[in-house]
């Protein structure tokens, strides 16, 4: 499936990641030379995506500054600064600005280096994996061992299959959620209007059986705390060598 639209979810306050996140923004943070949100938006132009929103709250001018000197894709931003409204509460808010179609979904602060060089993109993958008539999620998910700032959670189990279940002690082929899915829209109809988390909409998937999982090509980031920067940037050294 083709799927140019996308949406960025950028607006959290970036807490654990205090002093830098007093003063800077956590997307903008850089890792290895180029700010977070950058590592998500590059990854969505690669794969074809034209616009994308992006929620902002938290020093939200440093964000708009930074997001205009973009080209690709072309940004449209969704405020948040009167009131932050969670990550599903900003999903549904920033659907209000795309077409009423598949998108991407991702996290302005996780992301991934080292995909295979010799084929598609992990989110080209994920756009060929996606099935409306068996899905309303399809989501990349990562093995434990091929992440690097991950606290060990394990989030859903990967059936043969590919649906994906929450994961419970000794259940087989533990997986993390890798902070970009496929959206069917429709599954947010009847969502409240306010604030609220997407663990909510994930379980709606689940219950449905069409809550759906693929495999992350590559190692996996995500950058906690002030202590997970360097080990971050290490990450981005070993693998850049290695694919994308």
């Amino acid at each position: 499936m083709k799927i140019d639209t996308a949406m960025v979810l950028a607006a959290g306050l970036g807490t654990r990641l205090r002093p830098i996140t007093d003063t800077m923004p956590k997307p903008l943070v850089p890792i290895a030379g180029k700010p977070m949100i950058d590592y998500v938006l590059d990854a969505l132009a690669e794969a074809g995506v034209e616009e994308a929103v992006v929620n902002v709250h938290h020093l939200a001018d440093q964000m708009e500054t930074h997001l205009a000197r973009r080209n690709r894709p072309k940004i449209r931003i969704s405020d948040e600064r009167a009131q932050l409204m969670d990550s599903g509460g900003g999903l549904v808010k920033g659907l209000e600005l795309l077409p009423r179609k598949p998108l991407f979904v991702m996290n302005a602060d996780l992301f991934w280096v080292g995909e295979h060089a010799d084929g598609p993109s992990n989110l080209s993958r994920l756009a060929g994996f996606f099935d409306p008539d068996r899905m309303d999620i399809a989501m990349l998910v990562v093995r434990n061992e091929d992440t690097t700032g991950h606290n060990g959670k394990l989030d859903f189990s990967l059936g043969e299959d590919g649906r994906l279940t929450r994961y419970r002690d000794g259940m087989p082929n533990p997986v993390v959620y890798a902070g970009a899915f496929v959206l069917a829209p429709e599954l947010l109809d009847g969502a409240p209007c306010g604030p609220f988390g997407l663990n909510a909409s994930f379980d709606k998937a689940i219950a449905a059986g069409r809550l759906f999982g693929l495999e992350l090509s590559g190692h996996w980031i995500t950058v906690g705390t002030p202590d997970a920067i360097a080990p971050a940037e290490a990450a981005v050294a070993r693998f850049s060598t290695t694919g994308r």
